[in-house]
């Protein structure tokens, strides 16, 4: 049986599609790593990679083995760094968010986190899109809006303001709403900041009001369509985050700022529930307290 320092390797291997790229990952050789593989494979009596010149892919007994081993791999990093006298984590730590959310809530404010702990990699896959997390070994996603059911554990950590915006070229040519009734004569861009845009409410002094709207423009990213909103295309529901450089600057405007939107619940998602890794448990910790004290645009949970 192998060391677990060859397990790792074929976990890095299988996840960055390239003996390179982990080599160089690992400070080893490649020449070192394609051998510990091949090594393991021949003890395994299966072929775990199918390499071409242009990927490493794993083989079906590759993903079957790396679906089982990356969380004994965790468990052990998880041991590791319990009895680490410094506090100080180490290993892989994969992350899963929406891009719009990563590039204007999340990475700016991951510093302070990657300081303490200088000896965990961070892996951040953007995807505005639910993904299969057991599959892709993603530790914690951050989501925003309504999870689907799973048999993982979330935790809110806060809401977010939703609002209606558009460009200001859109408004000359079209006209500036000043009620929700106003809205079914205007062009809608939809998108997963968007969520359920078919049918949008708004509330003022106790009374409601939802007005079903159709899009003109859809998208599924939601960087799309805050560019199809201030290229002119149209009115986009979405989180006073994401667009919040966009209105200071003038490329888009508030609409409707007498009315009230829903708040848009923002969880951390641990797909492996109980069996969550310290890791994630202390990013979740960290992002949670940064939003709390810094975001204007950001409701904490209590």
């Amino acid at each position: 049986m192998k060391d677990v320092t060859t397990f790792r390797l074929y976990t890095r291997v299988a996840r960055l599609g390239s003996f390179s790229a982990a080599a160089r990952e690992s400070g080893l050789a490649q020449s070192q790593v394609s051998r510990m593989i091949a090594e393991l494979e021949a003890s395994l009596g299966a072929r775990l990679l199918t390499r071409t010149t242009r990927a490493v892919v794993p083989t079906e007994a590759g993903q079957e083995f790396l679906a089982r081993m990356e969380p004994i791999l965790a468990a052990i990093e998880d041991a590791e760094n319990s009895v680490r006298e410094t506090g100080e984590l180490r290993g892989v730590l994969r992350l899963a968010m929406p891009s719009t959310m990563a590039m204007r809530v999340i990475l700016p404010r991951l510093a302070g986190f990657t300081e303490r702990h200088p000896s965990l990699r961070i892996d951040v896959m953007l995807d505005d899109r639910w993904q299969d997390m057991v599959r892709e070994a993603i530790d914690v996603g951050i989501r925003v809006g309504r999870l689907p059911d799973s048999s993982g554990t979330a935790r809110l950590i806060g809401k977010m303001h939703r609002l209606i915006v558009a460009a200001p070229a859109y408004l000359e040519q079209h006209g500036t709403p000043v009620a929700p009734d106003d809205l079914p004569g205007h062009r809608v861009v939809g998108g997963p900041a968007g969520a359920h845009a078919s049918s949008w409410q708004f509330e003022r002094d106790g009374e409601i009001t939802s007005v079903d709207l159709q899009p003109h423009v859809s998208t599924n990213d939601t960087a799309g369509a805050l560019a199809a909103a201030t290229a002119g295309l149209g009115i986009v529901s979405t989180t006073s985050w994401a667009c919040r450089s966009e209105i200071v600057r003038g490329a888009l405007v508030h609409l409707l700022p007498d009315w009230k939107m829903a708040e848009v619940p923002v969880h951390a998602y641990f797909p492996m529930g109980r069996a969550t890794r310290l890791a994630a448990r202390s990013f979740v910790d960290f992002i949670a307290g940064e939003l709390k004290t810094q975001s204007l645009d950001f409701i904490a949970a209590s």
